[in-house]
């Protein structure tokens, strides 16, 4: 259930008020002594908060999560490759010519 806002319009009194969608919107002040007509202000409701290095989806997962993800990221250990075939001797030099 949200909370929202209301100001009275004639005493200027804000409150918040926590209450289901479906219930009626308030009208008078609770104000003791006060009976001006109040009116629900626009929130801005309950959001992404942005924190942080990023703003990526990934910045919140789970310690587990990002192991496991450092674990798949890493090369394969696999067998020594073998030796690169070495490159063709230069032919001599001609004199000459």
């Amino acid at each position: 259930m949200p909370n929202y806002d209301y100001v009275c319009e004639k005493c200027g009194h804000r409150f918040e008020v926590f209450q289901s969608m479906n219930d009626a919107k308030l009208e008078d002040c609770p104000q003791e002594g006060c009976d001006g007509k109040v009116r629900r202000l626009l929130g801005t409701g309950a959001g992404l908060i942005f924190k942080g290095a990023g703003f990526y989806q990934t910045d919140y997962r789970s310690s587990s999560y990002k192991e496991g993800a450092k674990q798949d990221s890493k090369p394969a250990e696999s067998a020594p490759a073998a030796p690169a075939p070495a490159a063709p001797a230069p032919a001599p030099a001609k004199s000459g010519d």
